[in-house]
């Protein structure tokens, strides 16, 4: 899908969902509110949505979905999420669980599966088990093998929708022993299972994303026909690793959509509200805290715009990709949203207001996107343990790799370029050393002085500054790699499982954030719309990255946060998403006076 036809089917999903300010809209917040209040499942949200045809762009189009994109239905999510996360969850899963099929499904199965979608049923995705979370090869469930396929008998425990959903596919041991190869994926049809046999678990109650169902399925011999099996028997391991790598960077849009809502919320309160004589938002604190929320918001859009897009582009590296989004967008995220705390104020508080009750809840659902298919621990160890490679390949990759690896970030972050379509079993689980993003980051700060050379005077300035500030960032990863090699050569067998190492991971995950800035602007500077691009929001997204290194030392330009935060209101006012994709949101059709911020009690 082009990115005008991107940009177009968004605005028509926009126009559809309506104003959610507005009561009369088909997802408004004031019903968002009393369903995360009564931890009520959102099935009208759904039920509209699946009629609508959201589920239909997580399926593949070759055997009747719309497909071969996993960028539009993204896109689409974070326009379901900004509104109301669960929703945007419960939707999901039905597409995550459908992922093994696309992996590693025949053709019949996977046309018998959408057809089935299509006429209303709904999929969950059963991998984790209470005692083991994480921990794949230790997962309990087992598939006994018998005539004509296989007795399944256990607990898939917590799992989204397992109570809603007609359908689980099951992560199950098939093997004797608990290797990689000891596991397979089944599809266990709730209504066609003998009585007693399945049963669901009681949902739990959540912190965020309370409407979700969050419950389990408990298996006492329920019967599988072989044909239900997914893959090759023993293929499991493999086909949900890969499934992670998709789901992973699929949450990451409720993230984004959060701090999008919650930025939007402390903006308005700050233009409106009055302390001694002025708005608070020209107070140059203030000023600079919203800035700041959303220059982080940038970076983590240009995170997730690469790594999204390595699904299609760069399929053998989406090891690294995903692990990195996964661990980039949600830690800095919640520290944004920490931030527009300290804006709103007492507000905060607000729980059923409809707008300050949408920001405690957007706090409350971006933990989800922490823990989900893969937390932070899980990523962090991914990215340590091709660690040493990477920054090997990083620091003495030749010519011709890094030329290949520039071809392809010109795809990655280029939003106007075409990508080939979705081929999701030609995922790797190790990217053997390679992420283009930093491989082609000497090329594209090339570029970016380039761009500065054929810029006006204040424009070429902070570019040559963002370029600057960008060769100081990814020089340290050749001090990265003393320090790795260092640690190695010490601790032995003990480094792989060091806390050393995961502070190692970190530093190279937010490099490879510094180069996703740079490729983002040198890449798609030409397909953004007007108030973007911004060399004032490129400066101080790079000057927020360092400042998790040097968190006192003063910006280089500090005109530049007073720019960044017109272009904020800019968008606002323009009724842009907050994104470097030039999407533009629901007519406002809520009624405002009285309502703002300001009048709040």
């Amino acid at each position: 899908m082009s990115q005008a036809e991107l940009t177009e089917l968004a605005r028509r999903f926009e126009e559809y969902l309506g104003d959610p300010h507005d009561p009369a809209s088909r997802m408004p917040f004031t019903t968002v509110l009393e369903h995360d209040e009564r931890d009520a499942f959102p099935y009208a949200f759904v039920g509209m949505l699946r009629r609508w045809g959201f589920l239909d762009y997580g399926l593949p189009a070759e055997q009747g979905g719309k497909a071969g994109n996993p960028e539009t239905g993204f896109t689409l999510m974070r326009l379901v999420a900004r509104r109301d996360g669960a929703t945007a969850i419960a939707l999901g899963l039905t597409q995550a669980a459908f992922t093994p099929v696309w992996i590693a499904g025949t053709d019949e199965q996977k046309r018998r599966q959408i057809a089935d979608i299509h006429a209303g049923v709904g999929l969950s995705w059963g991998l984790s088990e209470a005692a083991h979370g994480s921990d794949l090869l230790n997962n309990e469930v087992v598939a006994e093998r018998v005539p004509g396929g296989y007795r399944l008998t256990g607990e898939k425990w917590p799992i989204g929708n397992a109570t809603y959903s007609d359908r689980m596919v099951v992560f199950a041991r098939t093997g004797p022993r608990r290797g990689a190869g000891d596991y397979s994926i089944l599809v266990v049809d709730k209504w066609r299972a003998e009585a007693e046999t399945v049963r669901e678990t009681h949902p739990v109650k959540q912190h965020g994303v309370r409407a979700l169902d969050l419950s389990g399925l408990r298996f006492d011999g329920v019967f599988v026909p072989e044909e239900d099996r997914i893959g090759a028997e023993g293929q499991g391991l493999e086909i949900a690793l890969k499934t992670s790598q998709t789901a992973r960077l699929v949450i990451l849009s409720l993230a984004l959509s959060g701090v999008d809502t919650s930025l939007r919320t402390a903006l308005e309160f700050a233009q409106d509200r009055v302390l001694f004589d002025r708005p608070v938002v020209e107070v140059p604190h203030t000023g600079r805290q919203l800035a700041e929320s959303f220059a982080e918001l940038m970076v983590a859009d240009a995170v997730c715009l690469g790594a999204v897009r390595s699904l299609q582009a760069s399929p053998a590296q989406v090891s690294v990709w995903s692990s990195v989004a996964k661990y980039v967008v949600p830690t800095v995220l919640e520290e944004t949203l920490s931030r527009l705390n300290l804006v709103l104020g007492a507000r905060v508080f607000l729980r059923t207001h409809p707008r300050f009750g949408m920001h405690q809840k957007m706090l409350r659902d971006l933990l989800v996107t922490n823990m989900a298919d893969g937390n932070t621990v899980v990523n962090l160890r991914n990215i340590g343990h091709q660690l040493p490679s990477l920054l090997e390949r990083a620091l003495t990759a030749g010519p011709e790799v890094r030329a290949a690896a520039a071809d392809r970030t010109a795809v990655l972050y280029g939003m106007d370029t075409e990508l080939p379509v979705y081929r999701p079993h030609l995922q790797e689980l190790s990217s053997r050393g390679l992420d283009d993003a930093v491989l082609a980051a000497p090329r594209a700060l090339e570029r970016l002085r380039a761009l500065a050379d054929e810029a006006g005077d204040k424009e070429r300035d902070r570019l040559v500054a963002a370029a600057d500030i960008a060769g100081e960032l990814l020089g340290r990863l050749g001090p990265l790699r003393d320090r790795q090699a260092r640690l190695q050569a010490d601790l032995g067998r003990g480094y792989a499982h060091s806390a050393e190492l995961f502070d190692l991971a970190q530093e190279y995950c937010l490099l490879h954030a510094a180069a996703a800035c740079v490729h983002t602007y040198v890449h798609s500077h030409g397909a953004m719309a007007a108030p973007l691009p911004s060399p004032a929001l490129l400066l101080l997204q790079l000057e927020r990255l360092r400042k998790r290194f040097h968190p006192y030392e003063p910006y280089r330009d500090p005109d530049a946060v007073a720019e960044v935060l017109d272009l904020l209101t800019r968008l606002h006012d323009d009724n842009r998403l907050l994104s470097h994709w030039p999407i533009a949101l629901a007519e406002r059709t809520a009624p405002t006076e009285g309502v703002r911020c300001a009048e709040a009690r």
